[in-house]
């Protein structure tokens, strides 16, 4: 047996006993030690980076790290096996998906009147408020694949008592819900996911709650629970095998009779606790709670409404119908999949401008003097460099220009930093519609034996790691594969009713990528239809506002359950004709450049 150390950055250290030929990434797991690995262990995403500071350990350098990265002893943790007594360095950045993550939820003044605004407007048209249970409180939760987010109300005036979030802990066995299912076929699998949402993520956020609000465990006497039909089932320990595979019917798609107790979670012992009811096996409650909030079911508009996070999943239809699909996008917009990509965290590029010589100008997700979430620009001493929509962050920091000159340095491109920068590569010629490099200058370089290019995004000086920030052809294909399955996802069930994009009438974007998404630069790069950008709108967390409103009124409760029986679920891997779409969706912007004309 070997002795490991783990030096957790801004944390207490963790000792571990190991046998030879333990893989370091599942130590870390086992131990409960928080660590990003969106490609559950596979070698590709490159984010479960750690430093061996004494000792060593055993890494297959066919996963390859930078010659000066691997000098300098990081390791790729799932590549790594224990061969020796170690000790290793986890820095911060490969934890801050827990607690540093940028997420849509109620936290700012302008999320907070949003979210009032959207809770009386559910309410205007004739859903009473009130529930069956005594004066007390509730708690209203949207767990997402990436984030959870959670919210405490007074039932009885509807105030908001306090408010919560926290990257969700299973992130750690992959990045999207088929890795984790995945996982929780392996032995102990049900018991180590269930835990890494519930005790791990969940209970401290509610503890959180009760905190803030000054309330006690025993005055919560319900919860509501959206989720995608994945970390419903995730939660409760259900068999989620069904649902990834074959004819994809889930175990569940709606729950009665569940209790806090048989939750396993703070409050009345017997108080109710209700999940919005899924739709199929990758259309959940977190889409039937949040299109009560998007308010499609009692419009006669036709209206697309689209949840942009881990996962695409759309709606379609009016007050007559409601037609739904989900598309496997892929982690791309969570930064998965891409060299130097990352979730929203401090240090992440989330938008880009770039002149004629392919030079950018980018405002990086970062903490003003006052904590809170702010911008830096790296080419703009106004520090106005942001995206055109005001984007995901509160705040402005104003900082420096000049490359690297502010006070937060580049880490890597988040989800709206990568649809910015390959629209940008795009309109000023560095990159072809098949996403290959074509242009020349000081940030663009090609391999000529395996004839691929790739740009500069930072050099080692502008990083916040030292290291330069590129983005690869490879990245570019895995985007472009991302934001085409959006876009061939609208185009299927446009021509399953015999319509097309002239047809919608607007458009409803909600969850955290969505916030600091450019829409223009969206649309050029051919991920969303192009209608006049007026139709479009941004709602915020409506999978966690829809939530709240059924906290609030049964009659919101059982208003999401008529809307998820009315809805109509399309299986888009067995869909004819997707395959095409998709196919003709993978340039930039798309095959058929009429559409985008």
């Amino acid at each position: 047996m070997f002795t490991l150390v783990f030096k957790i950055e801004n944390g207490s250290d963790v000792k571990v006993l190991a046998e030879a030929g333990a893989n370091v990434l599942d130590l870390m797991k086992d131990n409960n030690i928080h660590i990003d690995a969106p490609c559950s262990g596979n070698g590709t995403c490159g984010k479960c980076r750690v430093r061996v500071i004494a000792g060593s350990v055993e890494m297959d350098r066919i996963h390859s790290l930078p010659d000066e990265d691997y000098d300098d002893q990081w390791r790729l943790a799932c590549q790594s096996k224990v061969m020796a007594d170690a000790t290793i360095w986890v820095p911060a950045e490969a934890m801050a998906f827990k607690e540093d993550i940028k997420t849509a939820d109620i936290s700012s003044s302008e999320e907070l009147a949003r979210y009032d605004a959207a809770i009386q407007q559910i309410f205007d048209t004739g859903i009473a408020r009130g529930v069956a249970e005594a004066e007390a409180v509730g708690v209203a939760i949207d767990i997402g694949t990436t984030t959870c987010t959670a919210a405490m109300l007074d039932l009885t005036t509807g105030k908001v008592l306090g408010k919560s979030s926290m990257g969700n802990g299973q992130i750690r066995y992959g990045a999207d819900v088929i890795n984790r299912i995945i996982q929780q076929s392996k032995e102990g699998g049900v018991e180590k996911l269930r835990s890494a949402v519930r005790e791990e993520t969940i209970l401290p956020m509610v503890e959180r709650l009760l905190e803030e609000s000054g309330k006690k465990e025993e005055e919560i006497i319900r919860y509501v629970i959206a989720g995608n039909t994945t970390m419903e089932h995730l939660f409760l320990g259900a068999d989620g095998q069904s649902i990834r595979l074959e004819p994809y019917v889930p175990e569940f798609l709606r729950r009665e009779g569940d209790t806090i107790e048989s939750c396993g979670l703070p409050g009345k012992a017997d108080g109710k606790v209700i999940f919005a009811p899924n739709v199929g096996s990758y259309v959940g409650g977190d889409i039937t709670a949040g299109a009560l909030d998007a308010m499609i079911w009692n419009s006669e508009m036709l209206s697309l409404f689209i949840d942009l996070g881990t996962n695409g999943e759309l709606v379609f239809g009016n007050s007559d119908y409601l037609l739904t699909c989900a598309c496997s996008a892929g982690p791309a917009f969570e930064g998965g999949d891409i060299s130097c990509g990352m979730r929203a965290t401090t240090g992440a590029i989330d938008s880009v401008e770039m002149d004629a010589d392919f030079e950018p100008h980018y405002s990086i997700i970062g903490g003003n003097s006052d904590g809170m979430g702010g911008r830096t620009s790296s080419g703009d001493a106004s520090g106005n460099a942001g995206s055109s929509d005001g984007g995901d962050t509160a705040g402005d920091a104003g900082a420096s220009s000049a490359l690297g000159g502010s006070s937060v340095k580049a880490r890597g491109l988040c989800g709206s930093g990568l649809i910015s920068i390959i629209s940008e590569l795009f309109r000023t010629g560095a990159v072809n519609a098949k996403g290959k490099f074509i242009g020349h200058g000081r940030r663009i370089r090609y391999d000529e034996e395996i004839g691929s290019g790739e740009y500069i995004v930072a050099f080692a000086e502008e990083s916040a790691s030292g290291s330069e920030l590129t983005l690869t052809e490879s990245d570019l294909d895995n985007f472009i594969r991302a934001k085409g399955a959006i876009f061939s996802a609208i185009q299927t069930m446009l021509k399953s009713l015999d319509m097309d994009v002239d047809c919608i009438e607007r458009v409803i974007i909600a969850g955290g990528i969505g916030s600091g998404i450019d829409i223009e630069k969206a649309i050029s790069i051919g991920m969303l239809p192009k209608i006049d950008l007026e139709k479009y709108s941004y709602i915020g967390n409506s999978s966690l506002t829809g939530a709240c409103a059924m906290l609030l009124s049964d009659e919101a409760e059982q208003k999401v359950f008529e809307i998820a029986d009315n809805m109509t679920y399309i299986e888009l891997s067995t869909y004819p004709g997707y395959m095409d779409e998709l196919l003709a969706a993978c340039f930039i912007p798309h095959t058929d450049a009429t559409l985008f004309d």
